[in-house]
C-alpha cells in the first residue's frame, strides 16, 4: 500500500516537475512513509465501471461497429478486473505486469499482446484527453515488435480448382463474386438482389464505420451470379441464401463453413473469405494498379493497411532486379 501511495503522489505531480525532480520526490516520499503503515479506506470504487461505460459510449457515438465495441469492452474490462484498481490509479508498471502475465497464462502471440496494448492505449489516451487522468500510463509501453509473416494469396490454379469443385450455381457465384470484388464477408452478407447493377457490373456495399462505397465485379462473376439468381425459386431479397428451405439469408459463419468444405474436398488449405480479398489486392498490385485506387476499392481508411494486404510476387521482384539492376 505504501508503494501505491507513493506512486499516486508522483503521478499527480508529473505535470509540474521534470524527471529528475520526480525521482527526487519519489525518494523523499518513500523515506518519509518508511516505517508507517498506510491503510486505504474500504470504499466501493464505482469509477471502474463509470470510466469504461463513458469510453464505450464515446466509441459508439464515433460510429464504431458493435463487434469492435464488444471487443474493446471485453479487453478493457478483463484488465480492470485483473489489476483491481480504479482506472485513474493504474500505473505503467501495473499494465506491464498485466501484459506479461497475460502472455504467460494464455500462451498468446506477440500480435495478440500488441492488440491488447493498442486497445488499452486508446482507452487511457481517451481518459487523458477528457481530463479524467493526468497522463496515460500506456505512453511508456512501446509497440511490441512482431514477426511479419507472409500470408499467401490464391494462385490462379487454386482458384480454378475451387471453381471446378463448386457443384451448386450458388457456390460458383459466391467464389467468383468474392474473387472479383475483394469485399469483406461482412459486407457480402448484407447485400440484397436490388443492390446489384448488372449493366455497370457494380454494387454499393456498407463497409466499416457504416461507410458506403462502390465495388466492381468481372464478366465471369456477372454470368454466374445471374445464373444463380435465375435458378432461385424463393422470395428472399438477400443476394445469397441457404440451399434448402426456408432459404434464409446466408450469414458469415455459413459462408466460411461452405468455403472450408469446398477447400477440403479439393485439398486446398486455408480456404476462407478473407483470402479472396488478399488475392485481389495482390493481383491488382502485381498488374500495376495505383495503391491509392486499391485503397479506395478495398475501403481502407489508411494506406498502410492496404500495403499489408498486397503480397508482391517474388518472381516479379527477380524480373525487376534483372531489368533495373542487371
Amino acid at each position: 500500500m505504501n508503494k501505491e501511495f507513493t506512486n499516486e503522489i508522483v503521478l499527480k505531480m508529473m505535470p509540474f516537475l521534470d524527471n529528475g525532480q520526480l525521482k527526487k520526490l519519489q525518494e523523499v516520499v518513500e523515506n518519509v512513509v518508511d516505517g508507517y503503515s498506510i491503510l486505504k479506506s474500504e470504499t466501493i470504487d464505482t469509477e471502474v465501471l463509470d470510466y469504461l461505460e463513458l469510453f464505450i459510449s464515446a466509441k459508439r457515438v464515433e460510429g464504431c461497429s458493435e463487434k469492435t465495441i464488444t471487443y474493446y469492452e471485453k479487453t478493457i474490462s478483463s484488465m480492470l478486473i485483473k489489476v483491481d484498481k480504479g482506472a485513474n490509479r493504474i500505473t505503467t508498471e501495473d499494465l506491464r505486469e498485466y501484459l506479461s502475465n497475460y502472455q504467460k497464462e494464455n500462451g498468446s502471440s506477440k500480435v495478440t499482446i500488441d492488440n491488447i496494448r493498442r486497445i488499452l492505449s486508446s482507452f487511457f489516451s481517451w481518459l487523458e484527453d477528457e481530463s479524467y487522468i493526468l497522463k496515460s500510463p500506456v505512453r511508456r509501453i512501446h509497440k511490441i515488435k512482431t514477426t511479419l509473416s507472409i500470408k499467401e494469396a490464391y494462385s490462379e490454379e487454386a482458384l480454378e480448382i475451387l471453381r471446378d469443385e463448386c457443384k451448386e450455381p450458388r457456390d460458383i457465384a459466391l467464389v467468383d463474386f468474392l474473387a472479383s470484388t475483394g469485399m469483406r464477408v461482412g459486407e457480402l452478407v448484407k447485400l440484397n438482389r436490388e443492390d446489384i447493377d448488372f449493366v455497370e457490373r457494380e454494387c454499393k456495399v456498407l463497409g466499416k464505420g457504416d461507410k458506403e462505397r462502390v465495388v466492381y465485379f468481372d464478366a465471369r462473376a456477372k454470368i454466374h451470379l445471374k445464373n444463380y439468381l435465375d435458378s432461385r425459386c424463393d422470395g428472399n431479397s438477400a443476394l445469397f441464401v441457404s440451399l434448402k428451405a426456408p432459404y434464409n439469408r446466408l450469414q458469415i459463419g455459413g459462408i466460411e463453413s461452405r468455403l472450408r468444405d469446398i477447400g477440403r474436398k479439393c485439398e486446398i488449405e486455408k480456404v476462407h473469405p478473407h483470402r479472396f480479398r488478399r488475392t485481389l489486392a495482390t493481383v491488382a498490385i502485381d498488374k500495376g494498379m495505383p495503391i491509392e485506387q486499391l485503397q479506395c476499392l478495398l475501403g481502407h481508411r489508411r494506406i498502410d493497411t492496404t500495403l499489408q494486404y498486397a503480397m508482391v510476387k517474388q518472381s516479379n521482384v527477380k524480373a525487376s532486379h534483372r531489368k533495373y539492376i542487371g
